[in-house]
């Protein structure tokens, strides 16, 4: 499993102007079963994604498609990490 955190390093108007194509971009990782949750940060200064059933080399090349990334919008981090409980209907958080 993967936590994606993505830190904005523009003006909130060009991250507004580019949100239609990012959100088409998620909604295409969650159809690929890749993304399991995902939200704005609060104050809004990026986001964070969780990610599963993928190998991180996968996960980077997709990232790189994300229009934040192509525009030069946000920076990413990506953790990995190995869940060893999750809560009564999460079971698929273990991969």
């Amino acid at each position: 499993m993967f936590v994606i955190t993505l830190r904005y390093t523009a003006e909130l108007d060009r991250i507004d102007a580019a949100v239609p194509a990012h959100t088409e971009w998620v909604d295409s990782q969650y159809d690929a079963g890749i993304f399991v949750a995902s939200g704005a940060m609060t104050p809004r200064e990026g986001g964070v994604i969780l990610a599963v059933g993928i190998e991180r080399a996968e996960l980077e090349a997709r990232i790189a498609l994300d229009p934040f990334k192509q525009k030069g919008l946000a920076e990413y981090t990506i953790v990995e990490f190995t869940p060893r409980r999750v809560a009564a209907g999460l079971e698929q958080l273990r991969g």
